[in-house]
């Protein structure tokens, strides 16, 4: 439904602040508490970071609707062992704006968080910023945003322009806006109601980011574009998983009809990985049979649209997370690919763009075959030096989380890598640092293409043109424009670190950009530890384990008494690759438990997740939300220092001979 020329605050219905005071919170939901923008110290009194897996938990995505999902709107804000938002909480109780601090729905690109809100009664959202992919869904969904100054002459009763919750938007957008959301715009652009305007930037110098897009123009003489140029862009290829199929496949029945067609499906491909091992947990045991239509519609999905399926074969054995399968076989240089989740950016380390997309705009590029961009910023990391020998690509990705997400240089911006320092880094360390641009909040990431590229390539794609691949690649030009700056970091000043689990219930975000060294937080015990993820589950990430558990048996040591240690392939080639190498044997020796491909704990649905509160957890996954990998304390970290942790019982840095001349570990405490 089109907004209305002026927006107003409805009678009868209310603003919800979410505020760091949980018991604000809570009597806002009683109906005991109403709350003005005047009342409150914005946005120092409101919760920042606020990420999708709070605003609905992997559990609440386990339904398809929109309807059902919003019944359980924030199941994830857990304060003391409570929900603070009870089943219901949002959709009873008249609420149509809900008000939060900096950077809202950080995290996954799940747009089942938006959807919680809009069907829950919100029709506005304030923040003083929004993460990138949270802020597009919002739009595709026509839920309207804005920030404090127009919250508050809503509250005076002012009639408000639709224009000023749009004004700041390139052309595109504000005709998203303008219909109501995405799907009203396409059809209305489809039937020649409306159409696109032209962008005319004209002859510049450009980034990587904007050549790819530049090449990726539909109908347009112009090759060349600017930040923030509304495009209309063709999309190489995409994917979407056992998480998000079933809604794309509800979308499109819903908006085109039972007998949809996409415009070329060979194209894109379906995965099957999140909820492959979700069987085993425990606490999942009552959702079996959501699960289980999760599962039933992404086929459906598969055999209507003919999309590759890369889904688990008759003994539940997933080809690989899609990330890392997709990486292999799919995303080449200079492609622009789209997804729906936001770790798609780690395509970014083939010298590709790629970012994730919620379900709607998923639904719509592959029904359509193309998208609209607006063109985003780029900020440049020129990597120099070389990283010492226990510290990884993970460790530099919590240094850039620590000292440029936090600030939010990265924001909704393009991370460049490029220099000496990211030539010497191998494809599996470059595609962890395309990976967790996302928990910078980025757009996405770019690697620069070179001989190590063209080799990783030959060697995943037997057969393949690798001169035509060569042919492919971008590179930026000499006076490119980088919005964000350009940052130079010394490879060999980085040193192992971690992300703590922050403190939720007391104001303190659980979030990547936590970081501490580890040589600080070294006596902190762990019960668990995880090594596995798009982030960390690579064939270089197996070798960075295997180093840490050869010298641990060697020295006659096992997995840690009270600890667990698990390590999952990130896909099937990544276990072939162990298994020629001889790890296992030295994994199976050392106490390691292994697990086949797939997302695993990562994403609370598998083998490796903690089941208490009081549990901690070293972690090489990327994201440390709380609740994302069970109800535990988790700390990010590299493969080497979760390897090391895991023989240690506590958090500990890997040094090159640790373990020489132990027999038995250090006792926790001594």
């Amino acid at each position: 439904m089109r907004p209305a020329d002026t927006i107003k605050l409805s009678s009868g219905k209310r603003v919800l602040y979410l505020t760091k005071d949980a018991g604000l919170i809570r009597r806002q939901l009683a109906g005991e508490l109403t709350l003005r923008a005047d009342e409150l110290n914005l946005p120092e009194d409101l919760l920042d970071d606020i990420n999708t897996d709070v605003m609905t938990p992997a559990w609440v995505c386990f339904n398809y609707k929109p309807e059902d999902i919003a019944r359980d709107a924030y199941a994830g804000l857990i304060v003391d062992g409570e929900r603070i938002f009870e089943s219901g909480a949002l959709t009873d109780n008249n609420f149509e704006v809900i008000v939060s601090g900096f950077r809202k729905g950080t995290g996954s690109s799940r747009e089942t968080a938006v959807q919680a809100e809009k069907w829950g009664g919100i029709r506005i959202a304030v923040a003083e910023s929004f993460a990138p992919i949270h802020e597009r869904n919002n739009i595709n969904q026509g839920v309207l945003m804005t920030g404090y100054e127009v919250l508050r002459r809503l509250e005076a009763g002012e009639e408000v322009p639709l224009s000023d919750f749009y004004a700041d938007y390139d052309p595109v957008t504000q005709l998203i806006v303008q219909h109501g959301g995405l799907f009203p715009f396409a059809k209305a652009l489809a039937a020649g109601e409306v159409t696109a305007p032209p962008h005319g930037t004209g002859e510049r110098p450009m980034n990587m980011t904007e050549k790819v897009l530049s090449r990726h123009l539909v109908g347009d003489a112009d090759p060349y574009v600017r930040p923030c140029d509304a495009v209309l862009v063709e999309v190489d290829g995409g994917y979407s998983h056992d998480f998000t199929s079933a809604q794309v496949h509800h979308f499109l029945e819903e908006e085109y009809g039972p007998d949809y067609k996409l415009d070329r499906p060979e194209r894109f491909a379906a995965f099957e990985d999140h909820l492959v091992y979700a069987d085993e947990v425990e606490k999942l045991q009552r959702f079996l049979p959501q699960i289980g239509t999760m599962r039933d519609m992404q086929r459906r999905f598969q055999e209507h649209t003919h999309v590759d399926g890369y889904l688990a074969d008759q003994d539940g054995v997933s080809p690989g997370i899609c990330h890392e399968v997709a990486r292999e076989r799919m995303v080449s240089p200079g492609d622009f690919i789209q997804a729906t989740d936001s770790h798609t950016c780690m395509g970014g380390c083939n010298n590709a763009l790629a970012w994730g997309v919620g379900a709607t705009e998923y639904a719509n590029l592959v029904y359509s075959g193309f998208t609209f961009v607006e063109v985003p910023e780029a900020i440049r990391f020129e990597l120099v030096g070389e990283l010492r020998g226990n510290v990884t690509a993970k460790d530099v990705m919590l240094y850039i989380l620590l000292h440029h997400a936090k600030p939010e240089h990265t924001l909704n911006r393009v991370m460049e890598f490029t220099g000496a320092g990211a030539a010497g880094l191998s494809m599996d360390e470059r595609a962890t640092l395309t990976n967790m641009a996302t928990e910078c909040t980025a757009r996405g990431a770019i690697v620069e293409a070179d001989e190590k590229t063209w080799e990783w390539l030959a060697h995943h794609r037997p057969g393949a043109d690798i001169n035509s691949l060569r042919e492919r690649q971008v590179t930026a030009d000499p006076e490119a424009e980088y919005a964000g700056g350009t940052y130079v970091i010394d490879l060999a000043t980085i040193e192992p670190m971690v992300a703590h689990p922050g403190d939720p219930d007391h104001g303190v975000p659980s979030d990547p950009t936590n970081g501490e060294f580890v040589a600080d937080v070294s006596d902190v015990r762990i019960d668990i530890a995880y090594g596995g993820s798009c982030t960390a589950g690579k064939e270089h990430d197996l070798d960075f384990y295997h180093r840490v558990a050869a010298e641990a048996v060697a020295a006659g040591l096992r997995v840690h008494d009270g600890t667990q240690f698990f390590i999952q392939f990130g896909s099937q080639n990544v276990e072939s690759y162990a298994r020629e190498r001889g790890y296992i044997e030295v994994f199976e020796r050392a106490g390691v438990t292994l697990i086949e491909p797939g997302c695993g704990a990562c994403i609370g649905c598998g083998p490796g997740v903690s089941e208490t509160a009081e549990q901690v957890s070293i972690s090489a996954i990327n994201r440390n939300f709380k609740g994302r990998s069970g109800p535990g304390r988790l700390y990010l970290a590299s493969p080497l220092t979760v390897a090391a942790s895991a023989f240690t019982g506590r958090i500990t840095a890997y040094a090159p001979g640790m373990f020489a001349g132990a027999k038995s570990p250090e006792p926790v405490g001594a």
